[in-house]
């Protein structure tokens, strides 16, 4: 009892230290406890929508499971029978192997097919019959069908089986409802059915499982007791065909149970191969759920690796404030040493007082971690957040799991300064207070260049790995980074901040040299201070340095990395909608339409005569809604130029566009080109016969502008063009080079591009299906588009809109945890930089009392003294803000390039870009300067309180 009296009487006279230390605990629980909840709510998030995309895309419900087997058995022995029956079973805890609810289930049977004639017609009738059908079951069809005619069948014992039909097998079969018909199987035993009804889909009997009756219009159906009995167990007749339909709750599919799902779908496929005859095994969702298996690992290291450099930033805090705890109490600790206490005894009792504000921070961070990923899942970029569906977060076991670890390591961190501190007797404790700032650790030891050196290393490796990929023609995948990629930047700038501050001492002393003659008496006291004292400052200035510096290369690459793919996705489609409708020709059934390369229309079609085509009005899509411009954009692969003076020919892209209509609509990078890319409209616009082409094409003709080039396809007689003009880049246009599967290989030839006028292409070769291209107006949604099109019964054949792919982009789970844990990271970093500022410096004036006291006594005024601290903040916190400046854009220009390695470079077009804002400097420099301006302010209000008199008594006593 007395040793925890002893511990709380230790936290209250420190109690605004320990409130420090557990606000750095509690931060340390929530990002740690938030890596799992943000990867397991947002893969859930994007799981859910990429099934409910199954159904949008191909009209089936993710939940649908379909089973169906032949019998291969000859007949139906009791060997066959208990198969089917074990099979039955099997498929009745499908729903339990995969976790997941059966919101429908129906079986169904069919025999082999038989020849069906009615039961009084002639031999001259049942040989001129073609009329085949099977007796069909299925479980609960008084549910799952719906009477048109007749009713519902019932069982006779009188060998006559009554049956549903469909109008369709009826009339087939030549007969009305009512009359009797005959079945007769191959080895000829004849069954009598009766017709008593006829049956249609009811699309509202079941909404996930509709048994639709046109599948398989052919056949009796009777109820399923009787099948069973009379077939399956029975063997009156070969069961042919069984079949299993199931619809699953898609919704309860969790991220944690994929691996769950997936055993279950081999489960059943192993089950069924071979097991009965030839099986089918339909389980849509399967091949949606399988590319997310081993996904939140990734993801879950990814966010380790995007939290390391605040995570630095939190072990340099928690140890600050232990540490000042225990130079606080380093007197007591060697006191109760020297009475006899032993080491053991002290630490258990820092233990306990560890423990305590680490179950604090247990009850409370898990719960700041659902804040931080509801912010994580709102994030579109550096700093910004969109009002987007917030992420459904719950707090799991594992969550609290690596909220335990972290709480268990940080207890360690901080029980290190305690550990020290005991080793220290009452006499050496005297010694070291009496004895001059010593060198820092940090320094003592070179971990300022040790780290230095290995992110150069690391960063020559990556350059090393780079070159390779470029070489082998080799690509990363997709936003799925290297951790490595974010820990090396944190790592350069904390050994690049401690090594300027190896120097900054030795800086501040040189001015302080250089002007000791005029200096006034508060700055000369301020240099002097610094000089004198810089250990003192170096935790805060490596908090301020790594918070500028972490802040800088977050923004620089959250916008590089956003910009880059934001620009691949607009490049690629050309405009803000592409569109491609179908064409009225005179082409065969056999061609297609609405392609924008139309091919030839059938082999032996093109040999006699080319396809003619209807150009449909292009009006309608300028006067669309919402449409600030419109424009045709012809494209055509694999068009024959012959070009330059020794006649070189090979294959190009054709461009055929309206230069006023293109310039307006058309997106174009800035600077991909060498002058804007309306010049180039411009150029070529007064003639009609003017061409750009790529310089990829200029190069291999050895061509120039004036040269002439001649162009045609599938046998055109040639048509003449000039050279206007050599562009490296054109919208939608690829120009690296690509093998025969369409991605990018290094070696195949380089693609060749020819921009010219479309009303020119179509008088002088083919006016062949083109795309539209649409710019809408500010604020102008897609779905008006959508609508608008749906309305005047436009048929488009294909679209892209470069808007929607954005969005998909901006909600990928891995581009959504860079920005988001970059913003909150920066964030985080901001609050622990001003908690331990204003601990640092109300601290530092609390041990200054008696100094202040004394300058004011000696005449120093009150604003001198504001002054004093002002030239000593600006000394110390300004010089570490405008130090981690530079060192973040130093790591920006060396660590943002290898970003490039995400993006499969080799297929980044436009090329890799590292993009700057000035609007982002600004929103950093803005939230630096406001914190560390309220900082000031309080210091100042502290020091205004300071009593001279009670100041000058305390340094008499």
């Amino acid at each position: 009892m007395a040793l925890w009296l002893m511990i709380f009487r230790k936290m209250a006279n420190n109690k605004w230290l320990q409130l420090n230390l557990w606000f750095g605990l509690t931060v340390c629980v929530a990002l740690f406890s938030s890596m799992p909840l943000y990867s397991h709510a947002i893969l859930q998030r994007t799981l859910q929508k990429e099934l409910q995309q199954v159904q949008s895309l191909s009209v089936t419900y993710p939940g649908f499971v379909r089973i169906a087997t032949s019998v291969s058995s000859s007949t139906m022995d009791r060997k066959t029978a208990q198969a089917i029956e074990r099979a039955d079973r099997f498929v009745q805890t499908i729903p339990k192997r995969m976790g997941l609810q059966a919101l429908s289930f129906y079986r169904q049977r069919s025999t082999q097919k038989m020849k069906v004639y009615g039961a009084d017609a002639s031999q001259q009738e049942k040989r001129a019959q073609k009329t085949n059908g099977s007796f069909k079951s299925l479980t609960d069809m008084e549910k799952r069908v719906r009477l048109i005619d007749g009713r519902m069948p019932s069982v006779r014992t009188d060998g006559v089986f009554e049956a549903l039909v469909t109008q369709s097998f009826l009339f087939k079969a030549k007969r009305e409802l009512g009359e009797e018909l005959i079945a007769e199987s191959p080895d000829e035993v004849k069954y009598r059915v009766v017709p008593v009804g006829i049956m249609e889909t009811n699309p509202m009997a079941d909404p996930y499982l509709p048994f639709l009756t046109s599948k398989d219009a052919d056949g009796f159906l009777i109820p399923f007791e009787q099948f069973e009995r009379e077939f399956t167990r029975g063997g009156k007749a070969g069961v042919s065909d069984l079949e299993w339909r199931l619809a699953m709750d898609y919704t309860q599919l969790n991220i944690d149970r994929i691996g769950v799902f997936l055993q279950a779908d081999r489960d059943i496929r192993r089950y069924f191969a071979g097991r009965l005859g030839v099986a089918e095994v339909n389980i849509p969702a399967s091949k949606t759920v399988v590319t997310y298996q081993g996904k939140q690992e990734k993801l879950d290291v990814m966010l380790l690796s995007l939290y390391s450099p605040v995570m630095l930033m939190l072990v340099f805090y928690l140890y600050m404030t232990a540490n000042l705890i225990i130079e606080r109490q380093k007197t007591e600790i060697s006191v109760l040493r020297s009475r006899g206490a032993s080491r053991i005894q002290i630490m258990t009792a820092y233990a306990l007082e560890s423990m305590l504000l680490g179950l604090g921070a247990l009850a409370a961070g898990p719960f700041l971690g659902v804040l931080f990923t509801r912010l994580l899942g709102a994030s579109n970029g550096f700093l910004e957040f969109v009002q987007r569906s917030a992420l459904e977060v719950t707090l799991t076991g594992s969550a609290y799991r690596m909220a335990a670890a972290a709480v268990g390591g940080a207890i360690l961190l901080i029980l290190i300064p305690a550990f020290l501190a005991t080793r220290v007797s009452i006499v050496a404790h005297k010694q070291q207070a009496a004895r001059l700032t010593k060198l820092p650790f940090w320094h003592k030891t070179g971990i300022d260049i040790l780290l230095v050196c290995l992110s150069g290393y690391l960063l020559y490796n990556f350059n090393v790995r780079q070159e390779d990929l470029k070489r082998l023609a080799l690509n990363a995948d997709a936003l799925q980074s290297d951790p490595l990629l974010f820990l090396m930047p944190a790592l350069f700038a904390l050994g690049a901040g401690l090594l300027v501050l190896r120097v900054y001492p030795w800086f501040i002393r040189f001015v302080y040299w250089a002007g000791r003659r005029w200096w006034p008496p508060a700055l000369f006291h301020t240099l002097i201070q610094i000089s004198r004292s810089s250990g003192q400052y170096l935790t805060i200035m490596v908090f301020l340095i790594m918070t500028a510096a972490t802040g800088l290369f977050s923004a620089n690459a959250a916008r590089t990395i956003n910009d880059n793919m934001e620009s691949k996705i607009q490049y690629a489609v050309g405009a803000d909608i592409a569109l491609t409708t179908r064409w009225e020709s005179d082409a065969p059934p056999s061609a297609a339409y609405g392609s924008v390369q139309q091919p030839r229309t059938g082999e032996e079609f093109a040999a006699t005569r080319r396809v003619r085509y209807v150009e449909p009005p292009f009006k309608p899509f300028q006067d669309l809604p919402g449409v600030e411009a419109a424009a045709r954009v012809f494209k055509k692969e694999k068009v024959a130029y012959a070009a330059g003076r020794n006649n070189k020919t090979g294959n190009t892209t054709l461009f055929g566009i309206d230069t006023m209509d293109f310039g307006k609509t058309a997106w174009m990078k800035e600077d991909l080109l060498d002058h804007h890319i309306n010049r180039y409209l411009n150029l070529i616009a007064p003639n009609p016969r003017a061409v750009l082409v790529s310089r990829s094409l200029a190069d291999a003709a050895k061509i120039k502008p004036g040269d002439p080039i001649r162009l045609s396809w599938d046998g055109l007689d040639e048509a003449a063009f000039t050279v206007y003009g050599i562009v490296d880049y054109w919208p939608s246009w690829n120009p690296l080079p690509t093998g025969e599967d369409g991605t990018n290989r290094e070696g195949a030839p380089l693609p060749h591009l020819v921009v010219g006028h479309l009303n020119t292409i179509q008088d002088r070769l083919a006016a062949e299906p083109y795309e539209v291209w649409l710019k809408l107006k500010d604020g102008a949604t897609s779905q008006q588009i959508y609508d608008r099109l749906e309305k005047l019964r436009t048929p488009v054949t294909s679209l892209r809109d470069a808007k929607q792919e954005l969005i998909r982009s901006k909600s990928d789970p891995f581009r959504l945890a860079i920005n988001g844990v970059m913003t909150l990271g920066f964030v985080i970093s901001m609050l622990i930089s001003f908690f331990g500022f204003l601990l640092f410096w109300v601290l530092v004036l609390s041990g200054r009392t008696l100094q202040y006291g004394m300058l004011r006594a000696m005449g120093i005024s009150f604003p001198q003294l504001i002054g004093m601290l002002v030239g000593e903040q600006l000394l110390t916190s300004g010089a570490a803000v405008v130090i981690g400046v530079l060192i973040g854009n130093l790591v920006s220009e060396m660590f943002v390039p290898l970003f490039q390695m995400s993006f499969a470079t080799r297929e980044q077009v436009p090329p890799f870009e590292i993009v700057h804002r000035l609007a982002d400097y600004l929103k950093l420099y803005g939230i630096v300067s406001f914190t560390l301006a309220i900082g000031l302010l309080i210091l100042g209000f502290r020091l205004g309180r300071i009593r001279i008199a009670q100041a000058l008594k305390l340094g008499e006593e």
